[in-house]
């Protein structure tokens, strides 16, 4: 279950042009990503939720998202109540959960393992932290003892949850038709004693949920792939300007003068060198804090 229902305040104004889980992140949009990691694991049935822009989401499974199934919020359900409301098109069983604004190389069929060995209600992934900081703790057997301020037990290192788990059979059964997962599932199953398991997770990951972020999760994709720059397809750049860590998408152009700095320029759009720090989607420059 990929989680796609979001408004993407935080990401305005470029959510008011895209749904924030298709917001190109290097040469494909976000959702691309998730979907080609959770197919590595071998996953053939997934289901999308939308609301915010729903018809882009509907669009994108009808060109890219062969095996993939939509469930459309008229109204906001929230994440339990999201996977609630797709429970037909789910099927039975446990259900990895992703929420879509993450970008991430959690190992799925990994994760499934380290499920299914705890014999857990849930299984979180955790970036490993000191003892008492982020917002999990975890014992010296892998369980979470703490999430958010609820703490049941003495917990041996912190963690921050990355929004990917493996939501179990029996807790899918008592979802909340509108809630949140964390905040109305797990927490209330950790303090009747439930076993929430915490998944190392190590590498790198980003959320793509405000305009910072975002433009870090772009050079981040350029970082990884060893790139200075990137310029997509049949897109055109002046030779007045000098390209330096940005992302130029498929048909867009770069006229003007002088350095294109830290900017990702969306599929189709114009920019005007010099220009840094900078989203550039549609007609609209939307600059982004330093």
């Amino acid at each position: 279950m990929l989680l796609a229902a979001g408004l993407g305040t935080r990401l305005r104004p470029l959510t008011e042009q895209r749904a924030k889980a298709l917001v190109p992140v290097g040469d494909r949009p976000v959702l691309a990503h998730i979907l080609d990691r959770v197919r590595e694991a071998g996953v053939d049935r997934i289901v999308v939720n939308a609301h915010h822009r729903a018809e882009d989401v509907h669009d994108f499974v009808r060109r890219e998202g062969k095996g993939v199934s939509v469930s459309e919020e008229r109204d906001l359900l929230g994440t339990a109540g999201g996977v609630a409301r797709a429970r037909d098109l789910l099927g039975a069983g446990d259900v990895v959960v992703w929420n879509a604004d993450i970008l991430a190389s959690v190992d799925v069929r990994s994760l499934v393992r380290a499920h299914a060995r705890a014999h857990a209600e849930a299984t979180l992934a955790i970036k490993p932290l000191a003892r008492g900081e982020g917002n999990v703790g975890v014992d010296r057997d892998g369980r979470i003892v703490r999430l958010r301020s609820d703490r049941v037990a003495a917990e041996v290192r912190g963690g921050e949850f990355v929004p990917v788990h493996v939501l179990g059979a029996a807790l899918r059964q008592g979802l909340p038709e509108r809630g949140c997962l964390v905040g109305d599932v797990y927490i209330p199953a950790l303090r009747r004693g439930a076993i929430l398991f915490a998944f190392a997770y190590e590498a790198p990951w980003h959320d793509v949920g405000s305009l910072e972020s975002y433009l870090a999760a772009n050079l981040a994709w350029l970082d990884a792939r060893r790139l200075e720059s990137w310029i997509g397809e049949d897109a055109q750049v002046a030779g007045s300007v000098a390209i330096d860590r940005a992302l130029v998408g498929a048909t867009a152009s770069v006229v003007g003068t002088g350095s294109l700095t830290r900017c990702v320029l969306w599929p189709g759009s114009v920019a005007t060198a010099p220009l840094s720090d900078a989203v550039v989607a549609g007609g609209r420059v939307v600059k982004v804090a330093g």
